[in-house]
């Protein structure tokens, strides 16, 4: 049978980032071109599904990616600057996930960088959520890494499954723990650190994980930061969801793969999430329904989102 070429428009929407998490090729890169992250991204998938990649260089506006069967092993990404480890780790799991073996990516970077996923974040709310579709993968963080040199080190190991399963997410709890940490590097005065970072998570009784950061500026006097970090964490919690407004779209593609009918509360519908569910339909048979949820509090900015995945199968398990 031959295959199936698909071509994707990065300018759709908010193209721009979700490409670049999706699924296990990418055709059509965003208009402004590719950034260092992107383009070490393209490579792992390329390395991992021993594919062919033509045209992908940094500023590139047009990519070909032709996979083919995803292989385990060992592989190494490094943007070389303080591009995004938690994008890589975003492009590379679906991968490692159906590939023939256990996969260990050692990822380089940063770790830490505004507009793009928090290491922590990831560590402390994505990973616990997406292991309820059967995904089992450790994160280890070797080193931080800040803007603008980088420098960052996060080491995964993925366990192929045979099939995900679907989750649902539709019922909120009690608070059983609030958790904060604070993170700085350097060795000048507290008050003009360069680079800090304020995270702070609560964790209900129904396995809800909801999470607000903010990274330090210079001139940025760190309370300011800690009183942005609590205000984003609060406004997620009013939204009456079950997932915050980060997490949203990146659930998206384990839906759409996964064996069932998953179910998603969460807050307004963002344009990443519009997108990830626009590209999904168009490279599977996935099918999206989004509708208000009932809301006790009376809020009108909680929504459900319904996914039939296709029950993508390993055929290597």
């Amino acid at each position: 049978m031959a295959a199936t070429t698909f071509e994707m428009d990065g300018s759709v929407m908010e193209g721009v980032s979700v490409l670049f998490r999706a699924f296990f090729f990418f055709l059509i890169s965003p208009i402004k071109g590719l950034m260092p992250q992107h383009l070490s991204g393209l490579e792992l998938v390329r390395d991992m599904c021993n594919g062919n990649l033509e045209g992908a260089t940094v500023g590139s506006s047009e990519i070909t990616l032709t996979p083919g069967k995803i292989k385990g092993g060992n592989h190494v990404a490094d943007t070389r600057t303080a591009g995004s480890v938690g994008l890589l780790m975003q492009i590379s799991l679906p991968c490692a996930l159906f590939a023939q073996g256990p996969s260990e990516l050692c990822l380089k970077g940063g770790t830490n960088a505004e507009m793009a996923p928090q290491i922590d974040y990831t560590l402390k709310v994505f990973k616990p959520i997406v292991e309820r579709f059967g995904v089992q993968f450790d994160c280890d963080l070797k080193m931080r890494g800040y803007y603008p040199k980088g420098g960052g080190e996060v080491v995964l190991k993925v366990n192929p499954v045979k099939e995900l399963s679907p989750i649902n997410m539709t019922e909120r709890g009690n608070i059983t723990k609030i958790y904060g940490r604070a993170f700085v590097a350097g060795v000048l005065p507290f008050k003009i650190f360069l680079h800090y970072i304020i995270y702070v998570s609560i964790f209900e009784s129904t396995g809800c994980i909801f999470a607000g950061s903010s990274l330090g500026k210079k001139g940025v006097y760190a309370d300011k930061v800690g009183i942005e970090a609590a205000e984003m964490l609060l406004r997620n919690i009013r939204h009456n969801g079950c997932v915050d407004e980060f997490l949203q779209d990146q659930l998206i593609i384990f839906m759409a793969l996964a064996n069932g009918t998953s179910r998603m509360r969460t807050g307004p519908i963002t344009l990443h999430t519009q997108t990830a569910i626009h590209m999904a339909e168009q490279l599977t048979n996935a099918k999206f329904v989004i509708r208000k949820a009932e809301d006790e509090h009376g809020n009108n900015d909680t929504y459900i989102i319904e996914c039939q995945g296709v029950g993508a199968t390993n055929p290597s398990l």
